[in-house]
């Protein structure tokens, strides 16, 4: 009989790991209900698998967790078709967003070191570090297919750009790379980290009238949930890949602190604000079903991977304190696994899942998002249950 953890067992978590994997790579936008027309005639395809934007490049990684868990070799060919097809069309233009697949490629190179897929490295990982346009104060803008987003700071840019220019760095022995990447979390962590509810803000625009750092705004401070789990996932993910021998210096061992105790101060108010019969957090993490804010199960699973991974590595200690002495950390992720999986549909639907979302001017904006099946909710999910079956270990 096999072992259970938290009411399930590694054959039931496999199973439903391979339902999001099939369910992810034949996605497609049958309505052309959530394709982005662009005013030079090109048509952008977020949601169907065969697309090129930030949606793909979170599905891919997810993919990559499960092939470094489980090493078989369909999921690694499922990565590196994806890439054949993609770059034998062409190079797509450089934004934000589409540096986002980069991160997958760079372990994949890793793994296989497949030459061709140096030069693509390089070329985009040049591209952020000296070309990608920059807000004040030397943070990447957020540019994407859609629009240039002068002077904003989004907290997406960690996953999307600054941890696969990080990978990138580390793998082609290029330090500065790195420097920029962290460089760049610090700078999101100053202007997005809300200090009262230790929660991160969406975004950031700067008032491009002056150079004063404190003239600016936080757009409708929405304290957006799968916005916050970019940087759950973020902070284990980039520390995992210096602690190896880039974080024994005094200097560097202070950044690692800072990081773990903005990592700490997000989770403890996490804790407080997932939904105790059901396991997930709401789109807008502190506002109540009453006020239109619905459960999101993309976020829950980001949270859950994040949390999971810093228990794992030992960023996070169990225990969360203060009044929550009586539950810890290991809790809030066990709640947040049995969440995305009682949320995968029987087709492996990953379900309660928003749309991709743009900076909102308002609370209500968020709210409105509509749900549907999308490449980085299926891949979120696997990232969660993925980490969740290293406890079987």
């Amino acid at each position: 009989m096999s072992a259970s953890i938290h009411g399930l067992t590694a054959p039931q978590v496999h199973e439903k790991v391979n339902l999001l994997v099939s369910k992810l790579v034949g996605l497609a936008d049958s309505g052309s209900e959530y394709l982005y027309h662009l005013p030079d005639g090109r048509v952008i395809d977020t949601k169907g698998w065969d697309g090129w934007d930030w949606t793909h490049g979170v599905g891919l990684y997810g993919i990559w967790k499960y092939y470094e868990m489980t090493g078989r070799p369909d999921l690694l060919e499922i990565i590196e078709d994806w890439f054949r097809k993609h770059f034998e069309a062409g190079s797509t233009e450089k934004n934000i967003n589409t540096m986002s697949v980069f991160l997958t490629l760079a372990h994949v190179y890793e793994k296989t070191q497949n030459q061709t897929y140096r030069p693509w490295l390089e070329a985009w990982a040049e591209w952020a570090m000296y070309d990608l346009p920059r807000t004040q104060y030397g943070g990447m803008q957020h540019i994407t297919y859609v629009k240039t987003n002068a002077e904003q700071l989004w907290d997406d840019t960690l996953m999307m750009t600054a941890l696969p220019l990080a990978k990138i760095g580390k793998l082609l022995g290029r330090p500065h790379y790195v420097e920029e990447a962290l460089r760049q979390m610090f700078t999101l962590i100053q202007y997005l980290f809300d200090k009262r509810t230790g929660l991160f803000f969406h975004g950031w625009k700067f008032d491009a009238s002056t150079d004063d750092s404190t003239v600016g705004h936080n757009f409708a401070e929405a304290r957006w949930a799968r916005g916050n789990s970019w940087l759950t996932i973020v902070i284990p993910e980039m520390l995992e890949l210096l602690d190896r021998d880039d974080l024994n210096s005094p200097a560097m061992g202070a950044l690692r602190s800072h990081f773990i105790n903005t990592l700490e101060a997000q989770c403890r108010s996490l804790a407080r604000l997932q939904e105790p019969e059901t396991g997930l957090w709401r789109t807008l993490l502190d506002h109540p079903a009453s006020e239109g804010s619905y459960p999101e199960a993309s976020a829950t699973a980001g949270f859950a991977y994040g949390i999971l991974k810093a228990r794992r590595k030992r960023y996070l200690a169990s225990e969360i304190g203060g009044s929550y002495s009586t539950r810890s950390y290991d809790d809030v992720a066990a709640a947040a696994v049995k969440a995305v999986f009682e949320n995968v549909s029987p087709e492996g639907e990953l379900l309660q899942t928003s749309f991709g979302t743009g900076m909102g001017d308002t609370l209500q904006f968020y709210k409105d998002i509509p749900k549907t099946a999308m490449p980085y909710g299926q891949a979120m999910a696997i990232m969660a249950l993925v980490e969740f079956l290293h406890q079987f270990y």
